[in-house]
C-alpha cells in the first residue's frame, strides 16, 4: 500500500511538471509572436527592455500582495541566473527579428540538451549513455537547421547556439536556487537585470559605431498606438511563461520535463506561419526533428 502511494505521488509530480512546461511553452511561443511583430518597429534590445519591464511590474505587484518567504543565501548565484539569462535573451530576440520564429525557438530549445550536460558537471547528475546519444542527435539537428555554407556560420547561427547554451546554464542554476528562494525572487532577478541591462546598452548605443554589436545595441524608439498593446501582451505572456517554467524545472530533476517543452516549437511553427514565416525546407525540418528527438532522449534519461 505504501509502495502504491509512493508510485502515485511520483506520477502526479511528473504529470504536474509536464502540464506546467506545456503551458510555459505555449506562453513562450505567444511571447515570441508579439516580440516578432514588435521587432519590425523597434530594435531588439528595446524589445528585451519592455519584455522584462512589464514582468518586473507584475511580479512587484505580486510581492506587494504576498511577501516572499525564503531562506536566501545565494546572492551571486541569483545574479548569475539573471545575467546569463539576460544574455541568452538578447541573442534569442535578435534571432526572432531576423529569422523565422520556429528556427529561433529551435536554437533556444537546444537548452535542455545543454542543461543535461551542465547538470552532470555542476549538479553531479549522471547523463548516461542515452544522454550522450541525445546530445549527438541535438548537435547534428542544429547543424541541419543552420545549414552552413562550408565552415562559415552566420551571426544568427552563432547567437542561436549561444541562446541555447545560456538558457541551459540559467535553467540548471534554477535547480539549485529553488532550495533557497521563492520562485518570484528567481524570476525577478532575471527580469530586473533584463530591464536595467538594455537601458544601459541603449544609453551607450550612440557612442558605438560598430555593426558587429547590433544584436545588443539600438536607439530608443518611443512606442505609440498599438505598439503598447503588443508590449503588454509580450510582457504578460513572458511573465506567465517564466513563472510556469521556473516551477516546472524547479520541482523536477533537470531534464525530466524536457520532452514536453519541445511543444514550443510546434506552437512557434503555427504562430510564425500566421505572421508570415515560411515553412522550413526538408533539411531544416529534419534538423528540428533531430533536436526534438534529442530532447526527448534527455528527458527519458533524466526521468
Amino acid at each position: 500500500m505504501l509502495f502504491r502511494k509512493k508510485i502515485k505521488s511520483k506520477t502526479q509530480g511528473l504529470n504536474e511538471g509536464v502540464r506546467l512546461i506545456v503551458l510555459a511553452s505555449f506562453f513562450f511561443a505567444l511571447m515570441g509572436g508579439f516580440a516578432k511583430v514588435l521587432s519590425a518597429m523597434m530594435p531588439p534590445v528595446e524589445v528585451v527592455f519592455f519584455r522584462n519591464l512589464v514582468g518586473v511590474v507584475l511580479v512587484g505587484v505580486s510581492l506587494y500582495k504576498v511577501p516572499m518567504k525564503e531562506q536566501g543565501g545565494k546572492p551571486w548565484l541569483l545574479f548569475f541566473r539573471g545575467f546569463i539569462g539576460f544574455l541568452a535573451l538578447m541573442a534569442f530576440f535578435y534571432n526572432i527579428a531576423h529569422i523565422s520564429l520556429a528556427n529561433a525557438m529551435t536554437f533556444s530549445y537546444t537548452s535542455p540538451i545543454f542543461m543535461a550536460l551542465f547538470a552532470g558537471w555542476f549538479l553531479k547528475e549522471s547523463i548516461g549513455w542515452r544522454g550522450w546519444v541525445a546530445v549527438g542527435f541535438g548537435f547534428v539537428g542544429i547543424v541541419c537547421v543552420m545549414q552552413p555554407s562550408g565552415f562559415a556560420l552566420t551571426k544568427t547561427d552563432v547567437l542561436g547556439v549561444l541562446s541555447g547554451v545560456g538558457a541551459g546554464l540559467a535553467y540548471v542554476s534554477v535547480r539549485e536556487l529553488k532550495r533557497y528562494y521563492d520562485t518570484r525572487a528567481i524570476v525577478l532577478s532575471f527580469m530586473a537585470i533584463g530591464t536595467l541591462g538594455p537601458l544601459l546598452l541603449m544609453f551607450l548605443s550612440p557612442y558605438v559605431a560598430s555593426s558587429s554589436f547590433d544584436f545588443m545595441l539600438g536607439e530608443f524608439v518611443m512606442p505609440s498606438g498599438r505598439m503598447w498593446f503588443y508590449i503588454l501582451g509580450m510582457g504578460a505572456f513572458a511573465t506567465l511563461a517564466q513563472t510556469y517554467m521556473t516551477r516546472a524545472y524547479g520541482g523536477t530533476r533537470a531534464g525530466i520535463v524536457g520532452a514536453a517543452s519541445y511543444s514550443n516549437i510546434l506552437f512557434s511553427l503555427g504562430i510564425g506561419f500566421v505572421l508570415g514565416d515560411g515553412l522550413p525546407n526538408l533539411l531544416g525540418l529534419f534538423g528540428i526533428m533531430l533536436v526534438v528527438f534529442g530532447g526527448i532522449l534527455v528527458a527519458k534519461e533524466k526521468a
